[in-house]
Order: structure tokens, then C-alpha cells, then sequence
């Protein structure tokens, strides 16, 4: 330094230049803390039947199950996305009265929009999608799934893969939760890259405290 006063200057702009990284690191820590921790994805082990419920529904709604292979399989988890993907599960889980296809429409199993305010649980994740896919998310990354639930019954859920892992929306909780963290036995899901589907080889997962997530 030639001068005191440049001196200062320089220490000035060092404290600034300090200051810059500081908030910047202190801002992606935020960041991270807004999402939930990473985790992994639950692997396909073969080809899969779709259920027939889904291939009368892909007859009359052809534009949702069709798959783009220009979007991407899997997205990047942003906080902005993690809290449009949360408020939407929660929206129609509060929004759509539970009632099963036998007592609404009188037959066993039928997968619909639940445009009149009633639906199972299969029609909460095809509306979830639907208004997923509106504001901006592909639909290639929102994969319908078959569980078999805590009473060992049949289960539709939505998964949503990311770079973080793969995540679940779900009519019976509102927290969003990481696929292995849901006690759920997964069984089958959409393909990513046609109609067909893929098996998920029933690899069970164990439950977790949904607080954590809600």
C-alpha cells in the first residue's frame, strides 16, 4: 500500500468483498434449510401391467398420459417448488371429500378427475398432477404409483422425482414425504419414457413422523 488512506480503502473493500460472501452463504444455507433433507430413489426392476382402471382413463384423457421425452425425468427441488408442491397436496387433500368407487360410481375401481368434489384415492393424485403440471412442472417427472398401504390394501399415490430424492404425495397425510419414509410396499409406476409401466419389485420402506415435513 503506498498510503494509509489507501490502506483503508483496500480494508474497506475487503470488509465489503467479506460482507458479499458472507450473506450469500448465509442466504444458500437458508436455502437448504427450506428443503428437506436429500435423499434416493426407489428403483424399477422390470416392466410392469398398468392397472386397467389407468388404460380407460388413458382412453378418455389421452393428453395425460402421454409423455414427452424433451421434459425432463426428474427435477430440480427449489424451495419455491418444494412449497408449490406442498400447498398443492394440501389444497386438494382439503378440498376433495373421501369416498370409494363402489359407493360413487358403483363399480370397484375408477380412476377420474374428482370434478364434483368426491373422489379415492387415485383421483387426488391425477388432480394434484393436473394442477401440478399447470403451473409449470413436467408431467414426465410426476409419476402415478401403486402402494399397498398400512392395511395392506391397494394404494394410489403421486411421486415426484427430483435431484433430492424421490417424494410422495399422498391423500391420507398432508406432509410430503421421501418414498422410503412412507411404511408403504411399492409395487408399480408409471414409465418414464412411454405408456408402459414398471415394476418397483415391492420394496417395502418404514414410517417416519410426518412433522418433520408438513
Amino acid at each position: 500500500m503506498t498510503s494509509r488512506l489507501a490502506g483503508a480503502r483496500s480494508l474497506g473493500a475487503a470488509c465489503l468483498f467479506a460482507f458479499g460472501l458472507l450473506t450469500g452463504a448465509t442466504a444458500q444455507a437458508q436455502t437448504l434449510a427450506s428443503l428437506p433433507p436429500a435423499g434416493n430413489v426407489v428403483q424399477a426392476t422390470g416392466s410392469a401391467r398398468p392397472v386397467a382402471a389407468w388404460n380407460k382413463f388413458c382412453d378418455r384423457f389421452p393428453k395425460e398420459c402421454a409423455v414427452d421425452i424433451r421434459e425432463p425425468a426428474v427435477i430440480t427441488l427449489t424451495p419455491q417448488l418444494w412449497q408449490l408442491i406442498s400447498a398443492v397436496n394440501r389444497k386438494v387433500n382439503r378440498e376433495i371429500r373421501p369416498m370409494t368407487d363402489k359407493d360413487h360410481w358403483g363399480v370397484v375401481d375408477s380412476w377420474d378427475f374428482p370434478t364434483d368434489g368426491i373422489g379415492d384415492c387415485e383421483d387426488y393424485q391425477l388432480l394434484k398432477r393436473k394442477l401440478l403440471v399447470e403451473r409449470g412442472l413436467p408431467r414426465r417427472a410426476l409419476r402415478m404409483t401403486v402402494v399397498i398401504d398400512e392395511l395392506n390394501e391397494g394404494h394410489a399415490v403421486l411421486m415426484v422425482r427430483t435431484d433430492r430424492g424421490d417424494f410422495i404425495l399422498d391423500n391420507k397425510t398432508n406432509a410430503v414425504l421421501p418414498w422410503q419414509q412412507t411404511g408403504y410396499v411399492y409395487v408399480k409406476r408409471e414409465g418414464h419414457d412411454g405408456t408402459a409401466w414398471v415394476s418397483l419389485g415391492g420394496v417395502t420402506t418404514q414410517p417416519v413422523t410426518t412433522a418433520n415435513y408438513e
